[in-house]
């Protein structure tokens, strides 16, 4: 019998070593890692915060018309601007040339654009002559460009005529290129 004791512990000390060798051991946690210092952030400025939303905008208003535009200037404006072009005449004519019907026509084109304007034709002439006889042909220089514009359709009632003769001269030197800037006819805006 000692022998199956014997027998039965060295089997009990199998079965224990065997099941305490095959038990599974708890892992040991690694050690904690040192603890690192954080590295240096440079130093800056706080970002400023966003800008406010910009206001809603009004729709812009619709631009002006031409008629518009027009309608607010006053006769004093319109012949600051000068939208109508002289008729210049040779010595002693009053004839409208050849060279001045484009001018004459871009008026008349101004003038049916805009019609209910009226205009004063002033007739000047240059310095050399009598006053009586730059006062008549000043008159006949103004209702010169008056019919003229009569036959590019414009009514002969919106256009006036006046002679200015030598006193009013645009040019006020007595030579040839001053003597031709002084013998015209030229628009004065008088209504609108």
């Amino acid at each position: 019998m000692i022998r199956g004791v014997r027998v039965f512990a060295a089997i009990v000390l199998t079965a224990v070593v065997a099941v305490s060798a095959c038990a599974k051991k708890k892992p040991v946690p690694p050690p904690a890692p040192p603890p690192v210092a954080p590295a240096e952030q440079p130093r800056t400025q706080p970002t400023p915060p966003p800008p406010p939303p910009a206001p809603p905008r009004e729709a812009a208003p619709a631009p002006l018309t031409e008629d518009e535009i027009f309608g607010r200037k006053t006769v004093d404006d319109l012949n600051r601007e000068k939208p109508m072009t002289d008729a210049f005449f040779a010595l002693d004519s009053y004839q409208v040339g050849d060279d001045q019907k484009a001018a004459l026509q871009k008026d008349a084109d101004w003038l049916k654009r805009w019609s209910s304007v009226k205009v004063m034709v002033e007739g000047h002439a240059d310095s050399r002559g009598t006053a009586e006889y730059n006062l008549a042909l000043g008159e006949r220089r103004a209702a010169a460009v008056r019919e003229y514009m009569v036959n590019l359709g414009i009514a002969a009632g919106r256009i006036t005529v006046v002679s200015k003769g030598k006193e009013a001269p645009f040019c006020s030197e007595e030579n040839d290129s001053c003597w031709q800037q002084n013998r015209r006819g030229h628009f004065v805006i008088t209504a609108k």
